[in-house]
C-alpha cells in the first residue's frame, strides 16, 4: 500500500507539469468582488440583496456595529481586517492558528462554521456575539491566552509542500482553464514556525489538456499549481519545480522502485507498467504529490514544537 501510494505521489508530479505561479493572489478592486470574496469566506457563498444591507451583516457579525463613510471605505476596512496582515495578523490568520491548535489541521470551510465547530468540540455549545469576540474565546481556551503565538518569519524560495488533490483528475473531463484544488498535506515548519497548515487550500489551473488519441498516444496534462494559502491567510506562489520533481522521485526509489522502471514520456512521467499507451491520465482525491515555494515571503507563523 506504501508503495502504491509513493507510485501515485511520482505520478501525480511527473504528469501534473507545473508552470511558474503568481506572485500573490490578486486583491479584488471593487466593492462587489471584496464584498463578495469576505462573504464567500465568512458564509461559504455569496449573500444577495442590497450591498449597504449586506456590508452592514457583515459588521455586526464581525464587529457588533456599523462604520461611517463610503460603502467603498466600509468594505475596504471589512477586507482589510479579515485578510491583511500588518503590524499584527488578521481575523482569518487567528483563526487559523487557532483552529490548528484545536484540531491539528485547518479546515476550508467557512468562518461561520468553522467557529461553530471549535464552540462544539470545546464547550459542548455555540457561543454569542462578534465573530472577533468568539475566536478571541477560542484563542483563550486552546493556546491560554488572547494574545496569539503568531511571529513573523522568511520562508524561503523553493520551501517544499507536500500537498493532495482534494477532487479525482481524468484527462477525459478536463479542459483549459479549469481549476485543480488541492490541499497541504502535511504541516510545513520553518525556524519552529508553523507556516502551512495542514487543510489549507491551493488551486491549480489547466494550462493544456490533451486526451487519450488513437494509434497509442497517451493523454497529457500541464498544470499551474499558481498558490497556496498560508497559515496566516496570504496565498503564496507555488510551481513543481526540480526540488519537488526529486524529493518524490526519492521517495519512489526508498518504496522499490527501480530507476530502470521509471521512465518519461514526453510531458508525463510514469513508473513502468502505471500506464498502457492510449489512456487518458487518471488520479483520485487524495493523491499526494509536492510543490515548492517561489520566492521567498515574509509570513506570520505560529511558534510551535512540533518537528
Amino acid at each position: 500500500m506504501k508503495f502504491r501510494k509513493v507510485c501515485a505521489m511520482v505520478m501525480s508530479a511527473m504528469m501534473l507539469v507545473s508552470s511558474m505561479g503568481m506572485a500573490n493572489a490578486a486583491t479584488p478592486e471593487t466593492v462587489q468582488a471584496k464584498l463578495s470574496a469576505v462573504e464567500k469566506d465568512t458564509y461559504g457563498t455569496e449573500q444577495t440583496g442590497a450591498l449597504l444591507e449586506r456590508i452592514n451583516k457583515l459588521e455586526k457579525d464581525y464587529n457588533g456595529s456599523h462604520k461611517k463613510g463610503s460603502m467603498m471605505a466600509r468594505v475596504d476596512a471589512l477586507y482589510d481586517e479579515v485578510y491583511t496582515n500588518g503590524s499584527k495578523p488578521s481575523v482569518l490568520a487567528q483563526l487559523n492558528a487557532v483552529e490548528w491548535n484545536i484540531d491539528h489541521e485547518v479546515s476550508m470551510n467557512s468562518v461561520e462554521k468553522r467557529v461553530a465547530d471549535m464552540e462544539m468540540t470545546i464547550n459542548g455549545h455555540t457561543n454569542e456575539g462578534t465573530y472577533k469576540k468568539r475566536i478571541q474565546d477560542l484563542a483563550s481556551s486552546s493556546f491560554g491566552t488572547v494574545d496569539l503565538p503568531m511571529e513573523q518569519v522568511l520562508v524561503p524560495k523553493n520551501t517544499l509542500i507536500k500537498v493532495a488533490l482534494v477532487d479525482p483528475v481524468n484527462t477525459k473531463n478536463l479542459k483549459k482553464g479549469d481549476i485543480i484544488r488541492y490541499k497541504v498535506a502535511a504541516d510545513v515548519i520553518v525556524d519552529s514556525k508553523l507556516v502551512f497548515a495542514k487543510g489549507e487550500p491551493g488551486d491549480g489551473v489547466v494550462k493544456k489538456v490533451t486526451q487519450a488519441r488513437n494509434f497509442g498516444r497517451n493523454a497529457e496534462l500541464d498544470v499551474d499549481y499558481k498558490q497556496t494559502k498560508s497559515i496566516d491567510g496570504t496565498y503564496v506562489a507555488t510551481f513543481v519545480g526540480e526540488e519537488a520533481k526529486q524529493e518524490m522521485k526519492s521517495l519512489a526509489l526508498a518504496a522499490g522502485a527501480s530507476v530502470a522502471g521509471m521512465v518519461l514520456l514526453g510531458p508525463i512521467g510514469i513508473i513502468g507498467g502505471a500506464f498502457v499507451n492510449g489512456k487518458n491520465i487518471e488520479l483520485p482525491a487524495g493523491t499526494e504529490f509536492y510543490i515548492q515555494t517561489k520566492n521567498d515571503t515574509t509570513l506570520y507563523g505560529v511558534a510551535t514544537t512540533a518537528e
